[in-house]
């Protein structure tokens, strides 16, 4: 089974290449049999979002006879603008990121957008504090008058940092702020350039391990009342354990996360939206085979952190569940 879907995807994804940047005409039944053909909007070709969006809508067909035109994209904020502009069905977001869309704020500032739904969060992408301790620095308010890297500008990471910082009583003004990248900020650390950096990742990211090989790290905690305060402040963030393992740490990294999270066109049918929903919820353990993330498949955490409302046929599926009462 492995061996067939594993094939199966290279498949789709070597026709989802083929087909990025091409339209298509969306099923006018969109529900669950015969012709029906949903636009999903993932990331860059290299990036998770394709490929775990590859293996969902494989898992899926197979299962209800829906077929997807799998499509490479920009990521969370691109993606989005899509959904809203009616030009794919389906796509893959941070749900931070989504609620800046719908609420008019950070990212969106001026934009808000509310023409999207959301179906289901999938899988966390955490976020991470790593620094210097050899720079004096044990938690997140020692982090004043360092060096620190806050993610791209304009970034998703940006706006994590600003705000976990926020919850410590640090703003961007008590630091000195670089812009970099996950691999540029880890570079810049090996060369003793920064003291600090923000990334917003699946844990572990290889960019902190390929660190930590080389270089003296501290990833610092994000927790106790600070985090409460920020949960409390912004709902899409859940308090997140990363493993003693991941990072081969004495404890547990306290800190919170974010969540990749399913949208869709509010105009696809309930029963559309109901059966992708089932298909991807009774087909995790043939996700898991296809793609790591679908490990983290579950109804009660797919509808937490979640800010916006959800399609009448994801939350039919989850109240069927109990994971929505």
């Amino acid at each position: 089974m492995k061996k067939k879907l594993v094939a199966v995807v290279a498949g789709v994804l070597a026709a989802a290449i083929a087909l990025s940047g091409c339209s298509s005409d969306a099923s006018s039944d969109a529900s669950g049999g015969g012709t029906t053909k949903i636009k999903l909007a993932t990331g860059g070709t290299s990036g998770t979002y394709y490929a775990y969006g590859g293996v969902i809508a494989q898992a899926v067909t197979d299962a209800t006879g829906i077929s997807f035109d799998v499509q490479s994209t920009g990521a969370s904020k691109a993606n989005i603008g899509l959904i809203a502009d009616g030009e794919v069905d389906m796509a893959i977001v941070q749900n931070d990121v989504m609620d800046y869309a719908y609420n008019g704020t950070d990212l969106f500032e001026g934009e808000k957008t509310e023409n999207f739904q959301a179906m289901a969060a999938m899988y966390a992408e955490v976020c991470q504090v790593v620094a210097n301790p050899d720079a004096g620095i044990e938690t997140i308010a020692d982090l004043k008058g360092k060096r620190v890297s806050v993610g791209d500008a304009g970034s998703g990471v940006e706006f994590n940092a600003k705000q976990i910082l926020e919850a410590y009583g640090v703003t961007f003004d008590d630091i000195e702020v670089q812009n970099l990248s996950f691999g540029d900020s880890a570079n810049a650390m090996k060369d003793n350039k920064i003291d600090a950096f923000f990334c917003t990742a699946g844990a572990p990211t290889t960019a902190v391990m390929e660190l930590a090989s080389t270089n003296n790290i501290k990833i610092l905690n994000v927790d106790g009342a600070e985090a409460e305060a920020l949960i409390a402040k912004y709902p899409f963030y859940t308090s997140y354990n990363i493993p003693k393992e991941s990072y081969g740490t004495d404890e547990p990294i306290q800190t919170v996360a974010v969540k990749a999270t399913f949208i869709v066109n509010p105009e696809l049918s309930e029963e559309t939206v109901y059966n992708i929903t089932k298909a991807i919820f009774e087909g995790k353990e043939i996700i898991a085979e296809g793609h790591v993330k679908g490990t983290e498949i579950d109804p009660a955490y797919a509808v937490e952190g979640v800010s916006v409302p959800f399609h009448p046929g994801a939350e039919k599926y989850f109240k069927e569940v109990g994971a929505i009462q």
